[in-house]
């Protein structure tokens, strides 16, 4: 590395570290009744940190798509990075709105989080985030990329999550928003990796986007229609495969404790499954 490109890294992560400081003035503007900081440290919610964990993973994630590839100068490229990053950060606070407004309507997200210190919601409002964020990515570094394309996609992957939501309670005996409104962590867990794992099926249609936009589209409800289908393998694979002799609804559901670790390896069943997907697609 010599010295322009060293000065060129730098710049960079400046304007990164900048766009963070924006997501967090965007993010108290559209909650003003959060104190963030207070929230954080003083009362040690654990469940508004994984959101924000989430927030912050999501908006680098997005980004990242502007930087990765070949540069077009350093001034274009830091327009590119502070367009796409300030697009991503009102994407992830709209889709948070979504979250709550239409996905999880039975009860307020946010409280749920800051009141009452939910950590499942915490983790869905998280994977929300990022799941968005890899969206945005895939809408930017597409051959048909731009400010239009990510919107477009982002709102094609906010109707996904809703169909990933309807999909997830039908394929499991117990209905997730009862099961979050009781602080059912392992649900919250489960119901996350389905939706990260949506999110990487869109972002490959639309890395394969030879032939126009029109096919691009396509590949995307191709992709997905796929990943809906093998929503329930994945669970019986879980199951039957990597939990063997143990039900799985017993183990985050029907007990005392719900059991996180079960729930964990149904999430990276269905992130695993994507990936698997993507790769032969």
């Amino acid at each position: 590395m010599n010295l322009i490109d060293a000065l060129n890294t730098a710049t960079y992560l400046a304007e990164a570290f900048l766009l963070f400081l924006a997501g967090k003035a965007a993010y108290k503007l559209i909650n003003p009744q959060i104190k963030i900081g207070h929230t954080l440290v003083e009362d040690d919610n654990t469940a508004f940190a994984i959101s924000m964990v989430g927030y912050y993973a999501g908006i680098i994630t997005a980004i990242s798509g502007s930087i990765i590839g070949p540069s077009h100068g350093m001034l274009n490229d830091i327009i590119d990075i502070g367009i796409y990053g300030l697009l991503a950060i009102i994407l992830l606070n709209l889709s948070a709105i979504i979250n709550d407004k239409l996905i999880f309507n039975r009860f307020a997200m946010k409280k749920e989080i800051i009141t009452d210190r939910n950590i499942g919601a915490g983790v869905i409002e998280a994977a929300n985030y990022l799941a968005t964020g890899i969206i945005v990515y895939g809408a930017i570094i597409g051959e048909y990329g731009g400010i239009l394309s990510a919107v477009f996609y982002w709102l094609a992957g906010q109707l996904l999550f809703m169909i990933a939501a309807w999909v997830y309670n039908f394929i499991t005996p117990y209905n997730i928003h009862d099961q979050i409104e009781k602080d059912n962590v392992a649900v919250g867990v489960g119901f996350a990796g389905a939706l990260v794992a949506v999110a990487i099926l869109v972002e490959t249609g639309l890395a394969n986007d030879e032939g126009g936009w029109q096919t691009q589209a396509l590949n995307v409800l191709i992709d997905c229609t796929i990943g809906f289908i093998f929503l329930p393998i994945a669970r019986f694979l879980t199951d039957k495969i990597l939990l063997p002799g143990r039900n799985l609804t017993d183990e985050i559901v029907n007990q005392e404790q719900p059991n996180v670790g079960a729930a964990l390896i149904e999430a990276f069943a269905y992130i695993g499954g994507a990936v698997l997907i993507s790769w032969t697609l």
